[in-house]
């Protein structure tokens, strides 16, 4: 550790971000990245702890104290080799990722943590700038082969790694494109898509293969990938959305949110839209309904089509600004939030139950909803109960509903394949995560259901050392 009393003489310094007024007009990037002396500063924060619970938050075990310390030093290539070590994706985790090491940084306890997320992304982009990194292809190749089918973090950290190990692997994925969640679910006003195919012309430069436009178990069948590879990992994610199925849920004007969201991030890229097919929020009342990360996103992107006016609307209660008594350090804490699109303008909502669609001629024009209240039942289970006399109507012209996933598509190659689901619906796996076909592996969300982009790295790049163990008796990769 460089300055022992680095945490004492420096305060945790926001993250910087263009101005409100400037960003709502355009989908570049809002945040600006940090001045490397500004990082130095930050990095000189994070103490000599005993033992650094942050590595106990992160799903992929960054190595934190460590390259914090190099970075304070000035070793900005040392800092990147070791955060390359742990990482596959770090440009993406240091722009999307909720950073759960910093909910368990030791200086929580008493101060604001470490900018972990925001030292992170300057070790990555200092390490493009200078021309450090570069294509590294396997010296020696196995003679095995390898289909990842999937292209978002899961499948992507999971192929990346196994090319590594000197296999041959293939990315199959249905989209035009790679990158899966990356590429369409996420806005590039928060993950500008230029990043991505930077990280993805290295990984092909190195040897690892994509077929784009392959829907794997029907362009590409069941029986053919099992006779053509020596293992297959599947990495579709959770694609099957939940739905609001209350009266009036048949209106024009309420889409889901990932559709909302692929379609405004294919027509930002240029991709043609027919007319009749176009989800524009210009002019109109947006109603999003589901408070978390997508529901953000979805309001930043209807900011920035030039809605009217925003409201945000979220079942459960508001949470507490400060950390819960029943969630300690270093546990994630559920607490408020406001993300970058939340300060651009719109109303947030809690505690409200959505009851009915109400029409005009066959589009959506308003919601009707109640308070919801919570009590617990004999099982300490939370119940939803309606306030009494607490009905009122929001107005809409277009409704979003984005209240997360329920499991994989089932129909296709899950089907032909054969495989086992848990009692969610996701794909059953052992401990190896090898599913219930032997050479067939599972990871990222197609395994544990709708998660974060770090942890779907975790779990490609777990499967990855399972991978190579199953086909060479050992391995060398990381098990996370």
């Amino acid at each position: 550790m460089g300055d022992i009393k680095g945490f004492l003489k420096v305060k945790r310094e926001k993250p910087a971000y263009r101005p409100v007024c400037e960003r709502r007009n355009d989908y570049a990037e809002v945040g600006v990245l940090p001045a490397a002396e500004r990082s130095i500063q930050q990095a000189s924060r994070c103490m000599d702890c005993g033992t650094p619970f942050c590595h106990w938050g992160c799903p992929i075990g960054n190595y934190i104290p460590e390259w914090n310390d190099l970075i304070f030093r000035g070793h900005w290539q040392k800092a990147l080799e070791l955060l390359e070590a742990t990482n596959n994706l770090p440009e993406v985790t240091g722009r999307v990722c909720p950073a759960l090491c910093e909910s368990s940084c030791i200086l929580g306890i008493n101060d604001e943590p470490v900018t972990i997320r925001e030292d992170e992304l300057a070790v990555i982009e200092h390490g493009f700038r200078q021309g450090w990194i570069k294509p590294r292809p396997p010296q020696k190749r196995t003679g095995r082969d390898i289909a990842v089918v999937g292209s978002g973090p899961a499948g992507l950290s999971c192929a990346a790694q196994l090319n590594r190990a000197g296999h041959k692997v293939i990315v199959f994925e249905r989209d035009n494109k790679p990158g899966g969640i990356l590429r369409y679910g996420i806005p590039d006003f928060k993950l500008d898509k230029r990043i991505l195919e930077r990280r993805i012309a290295i990984w092909k430069k190195e040897g690892v293969e994509f077929g784009t436009g392959i829907e794997a178990g029907k362009d590409y069948a069941a029986k053919g990938l099992l006779r053509g590879f020596d293992a297959i990992c599947l990495a579709g994610g959770s694609r099957v959305p939940r739905d609001l199925n209350i009266d009036g849920r048949d209106l024009k004007g309420i889409y889901l949110a990932m559709d909302y969201l692929v379609q405004s991030n294919r027509r930002v890229s240029g991709e043609h839209i027919p007319v009749e097919d176009i989800i524009d929020a210009a002019g109109k009342k947006v109603v999003v309904i589901g408070g978390g990360d997508t529901g953000a996103d979805c309001v930043g992107t209807a900011h920035r089509q030039g809605a009217s006016c925003v409201v945000q609307i979220e079942l459960m209660p508001q949470p507490s600004e400060c950390r819960p008594k029943e969630q300690p350090w270093p546990q994630y804490p559920m607490i408020l939030k406001t993300s970058t699109s939340h300060e651009e303008g719109g109303e947030r909502r809690w505690s409200v139950l959505t009851k009915k669609f109400i029409g005009e001629s066959g589009f959506v024009k308003k919601l009707l909803c109640v308070q919801a209240g919570f009590e617990k039942n004999t099982a300490g289970c939370n119940l939803i109960k309606e306030m009494p006399e607490s009905e009122f109507e929001i107005e809409a012209d277009m409704v979003v509903l984005a209240l997360g996933f329920l499991h994989p598509q089932r129909h296709g190659l899950i089907e032909e394949l054969g495989l086992k689901l848990d009692p969610r619906g996701n794909l059953s796996t052992g401990a190896d995560l090898m599913t219930s076909k032997k050479g067939i592996f599972a990871a990222g969300d197609m395994r544990r259901g709708q998660s974060l982009v770090v942890w779907a790295i975790s779990e490609g790049r777990r499967a990855a050392h399972e991978i190579d163990s199953y086909l060479m008796g050992e391995s060398s990769l990381p098990f996370i």
